[in-house]
């Protein structure tokens, strides 16, 4: 059913979602209907498939938008602080930012200035003061290597494939801590790496996937560039 929920607006999106069981969550449901993918993808923001938003990056398709909230929430609730590699047009930084709420924070990373000025303008169409307080920071750097000034994170989420484990995202966690990320290169899957209090760490397969790959500014910018 994930492929099947396109709508022809963001709450029968949200809908379909629901109604698919990808949504199980009552709050992740408020949230996704809240923040309008319209307002962060250039073209078919209700249609369950990922869009290009330029730079050979892409906005996730919403079902795994959806998979990747409710499997955060845990990690995603008020005041806690969160880092979003790859956030591309910053969809879902702003759905993370609206469950942390006013005394939390929520990072966006991407190595590509001009899809961290998107970002920031489409996060600016209804969240101006998310940027001016500071529970919204969207910034240019390598999200390879997460964001050490801010860390350890609650939770980091990651938008494009590690060929292997992330070993440095995962340590900036906290503990306990979750890090949900699609992994590997012609085969990939979706891993979820807990961090439990003592400092170890739990890994599980949740599903397969295809994600552009987590890679270098050069290399990504050799891509397509066309909406």
């Amino acid at each position: 059913m994930a492929w099947r929920c396109t709508g022809m607006s963001n709450i029968e999106l949200v809908d379909n979602l629901k109604s698919s069981h990808i949504i199980k969550s009552p709050l992740v449901y408020q949230v996704m209907k809240k923040i309008d993918r319209n307002d962060f993808c250039p073209r078919y923001a209700y249609e369950d498939a990922p869009q290009s938003i330029s730079y050979g990056a892409t906005i996730s398709a919403p079902h795994m938008h959806a998979y990747a909230l409710e499997h955060l929430e845990k990690y995603l609730q008020p005041n806690m602080k969160a880092l979003d590699v790859g956030s591309g047009s910053g969809y879902l930084t702003a759905c993370m930012a609206e469950m942390v709420g006013s005394g939390g924070k929520v990072v966006g990373i991407e190595h590509i200035k001009e899809l961290v000025d998107l970002s920031d303008r489409n996060m600016k169409k209804h969240h101006e003061d998310w940027i001016e307080t500071g529970q919204v920071e969207f910034v240019v750097g390598d999200g390879r290597l997460g964001h050490p000034s801010e860390a350890p994170y609650d939770c980091i989420h990651v938008g494009a494939a590690a060929e292997t484990k992330p070993t440095d995202l995962i340590a900036q966690l906290k503990a306990p801590g979750r890090l949900f990320t699609p992994v590997g290169t012609s085969q990939q899957s979706i891993m979820i790496y807990d961090k439990k209090e003592d400092g170890t760490v739990e890994e599980r397969k949740i599903m397969g996937v295809m994600y552009v790959p987590l890679t270098d500014a050069e290399k990504q910018r050799g891509r397509d560039h066309s909406y």
